[in-house]
């Protein structure tokens, strides 16, 4: 057994049915989207649907991403859900339903110009890194690689050292300390007047620990990196896309 950050003694074996404390204390739910609510088959079957009810019926829905703005801006309109949008590991804030500016949060310079001299260090690796990245204004993304602890602590030791250096399962981000999507949420809650203790965050990478550390109850749907399990207030009993499904369901119980 372990003990939860509510208080309850939790099985270690799983429950059928993720369940949501207080479902009237909750004003908004921020989903990640890759290894949350996409794949690279796309959206679960019944995600979409689920994702409008919930909107509809229980509470807004908002994404937070690593994607950049013009990657996540159509994701968040084929679900159909009126929240915001966190892009970029929260370097990019746009509520464009509610009429507010984007938000860009830092300059990616330093962090190309890292990925760069990274790649004269490490053989094979391409400092273009991921194809959005033409798209992206504040960090850099490589390509996810088994040389991450290497990259890690080569920056560590660079003139870069200021620089933090993030895996996702899809990439791996390299950004200014302070680039991450808690402080891109607490932008984009002010400016709804949200309190985030009644926020619900779900995610599945270590880019999804800042979020789930501010709000006020978080959700992981995978279990591959251990310090987001214990990060997460909550972990489903289904894996990845299902795993948001079976949340989505008992939000709408």
């Amino acid at each position: 057994m372990f003990l939860c950050r509510w208080n309850l003694v939790c099985m270690i074996v799983r429950k059928a049915m993720v369940e949501i404390p207080d479902k009237e204390n909750w004003d908004m739910i921020v989903f990640d989207v890759d290894g949350t609510l996409l794949d690279s088959d796309g959206f679960h079957n019944e995600l979409v649907e689920l994702v409008r009810r919930v909107d509809r019926e229980v509470m807004t829905v908002s994404l937070a991403s690593g994607r950049t703005l013009p990657n996540v801006t159509p994701i968040i309109q084929a679900i159909g859900a009126n929240g915001f949008i966190v892009a970029e590991n929260g370097g990019m804030v746009w509520d464009s339903l509610e009429g507010h500016a984007i938000h860009s949060l830092s300059d990616g310079t330093r962090a190309r110009e890292a990925s760069e001299w990274l790649a004269t260090k490490i053989q094979g690796l391409d400092p273009k890194g991921i194809e959005s990245n033409r798209w992206r204004e504040t960090e850099w993304c490589l390509k996810e690689t088994e040389e991450f602890e290497i990259m890690k602590r080569l920056i560590e030791n660079s003139e870069w050292s200021d620089l933090e250096v993030v895996p996702t399962g899809f990439a791996v981000h390299i950004a200014k300390p302070g680039i991450n999507k808690a402080n891109g949420l607490k932008i984009a809650l002010q400016q709804r007047g949200i309190d985030p203790s009644r926020v619900i965050a779900c995610g599945d990478a270590p880019n999804d620990i800042p979020m789930f550390d501010l709000v006020g109850y978080s959700v992981a749907v995978d279990d591959k990196f251990p310090e987001v399990v214990a990060s997460a207030d909550c972990i489903t009993h289904h894996m990845g896309l299902d795993g948001a499904v079976e949340l989505l369901r008992a939000l709408l119980d």
